[in-house]
């Protein structure tokens, strides 16, 4: 197994911090450095600015959002980072949700297993430099009965073939996403859960395309709090506003694929109470509603001896690439996280 870095999104004045953390990591041996983007930075950017200042470290967008771009663009933003990082670029991509593709970007959130399967279709299409031309029921290249016509991709990458990740989470997006990404990000995973949760679809998924999940990279991040084991209750606190925001507040009553998430690894009437206070407007009172058990279980608390356990749980469980997250309101509390986290995984033996 190895180990990768999720720097969430640029800006709230960690700039520099991030880029000696993402330097931090690509001197320890991680093996990938991430860079999310929801409505403030763009991944783009911030994974250019990586590149240009580490040397050995991939660097993959976690995610890049299906509605931010059109298809062909991506198909172009991915083979210049492959080019210009010397082929260390990992294209990860995600629909996003209905707040933030209908509120930011003004493209209707609706089909979006049929949407990221036809994005999917063009962009490998695109990258693989034939003329581009393609018909599908939301993308038709070129427009019909117009001056339009095929173009291929002028850029080389680095790369023959650009490793494609999937944001997933429910049953059918992780059926999808074994069936046509080469890895999928997952977000809350517990190790106990893993099996029915997340392997079960992916695999289906990989059977549907004649594959297996040998290859395949099961990518989870998870947050990361260091500490003496006898004060894990004040290390999982750290996560409970996070954790809230997810389950609670990320999305509506109705379509919060966090909380749905929740709910199937059995913690069903605490997901909704954490969801009715977080969206009432108790965000104090829905962190205090999500049990330590929980956190515990989507995060990587402790010694570093507690640590390489869980780590050794994932490991078994069959995750291929665990991406940390680690906490610090300083940067010499981040950079201590993730020396501990190499360490861990050199404790566990799977380093």
């Amino acid at each position: 197994m190895q180990l990768g870095i999720n720097l969430g999104y640029w800006g709230a004045g960690m700039d520099g911090d991030n880029l000696a953390v993402a330097q931090e990591a690509d001197r320890l041996g991680y093996a990938v450095c991430w860079a999310a983007e929801a409505y403030g930075s763009d991944a783009a950017t911030v994974l250019s600015w990586v590149a240009a200042q580490t040397e050995r470290i991939d660097v993959g967008s976690a995610i890049f959002q299906i509605p931010a771009r059109q298809p062909a663009m991506t198909a172009m933003t991915a083979a210049t980072l492959d080019t210009l990082s010397g082929g260390r670029f990992r294209l990860g991509l995600g629909v996003s949700g209905p707040q933030v593709s209908e509120g930011w970007y003004g493209v209707k959130f609706d089909k979006p297993l049929a949407r990221t399967r036809e994005y999917v279709e063009i962009v490998r299409k695109a990258m693989t430099r034939e003329r581009l031309s393609y018909e599908g029921e939301h993308w038709t290249l070129p427009l019909p009965g117009g001056p339009g016509k095929p173009l291929k991709l002028t850029v080389h990458p680095q790369r023959e073939h650009i490793p494609l990740y999937i944001a997933a989470i429910g049953p059918k997006n992780l059926e999808q996403t074994g069936e046509i990404a080469d890895g999928a990000l997952l977000i809350f995973p517990a190790a106990e859960h893993l099996e029915e949760t997340t392997l079960t679809h992916l695999r289906a998924g990989r059977e549907k395309a004649g594959k297996t999940l040998d290859g395949f990279d099961v990518c989870p991040t998870l947050p990361l709090a260091v500490g003496a084991d006898k004060d894990l209750a004040a290390l999982a606190d750290t996560f409970r506003p996070y954790t809230a925001l997810y389950v609670g507040g990320m999305g509506s009553a109705k379509q919060n694929f966090y909380n749905r998430l929740a709910r199937r690894m059995g913690y069903e009437r605490e997901a909704a109470e954490i969801q009715e206070k977080y969206l009432s407007g108790d965000k104090q009172g829905a962190a205090a509603a999500i049990p330590q058990d929980l956190i515990d279980k989507t995060t990587l608390l402790g010694s570093v001896e507690r640590i390489a356990d869980r780590m050794k749980a994932y490991a078994d469980a069959g995750v291929t690439t665990l991406s940390l997250a680690p906490a610090g309101f300083t940067l010499e509390e981040r950079l201590a996280s993730l020396r501990a986290g190499a360490e861990a995984l050199e404790h566990a033996g799977l380093a």
